[in-house]
């Protein structure tokens, strides 16, 4: 088990993908956010089905940055209710989760 995490959050353009990735960036509290483009959602919003193009961010951090990420997220979004899902990182390789450690110094 590692200190480390995995959040992903969408968004509903690239510019906003950009702007979210690049202050998390910024502001230290992920070391890399990887936007993946144009994935589709599907998913029930206030008792209706509807379907969006939308950005991925995968975002890595570690698990004492969470909450002010989570913050932050809410701060930038333009969503109601905007995805933030955690996930724990079990492993990886030690260089990598040292970088993640170091570039949120």
């Amino acid at each position: 088990m590692t200190d480390k995490t995995l959040v992903l959050s969408t968004t509903e353009s690239r510019d906003q993908a950009r702007r979210i990735a690049e202050a998390l960036v910024d502001r230290k509290l992920a070391a890399c956010v990887n936007i993946i483009p144009k994935i589709t959602s599907i998913f029930r919003w206030k008792g209706k089905v509807h379907e969006a193009e939308e950005w991925l961010l995968l975002i890595k951090t570690t698990s004492d940055a969470f909450e002010r990420l989570r913050a932050t997220l809410k701060e930038l979004h333009s969503y109601e209710l905007p995805e933030c899902i955690a996930v724990a990182i079990d492993d990886g390789s030690e260089e990598y989760l040292k970088w993640i450690s170091d570039s949120m110094k």
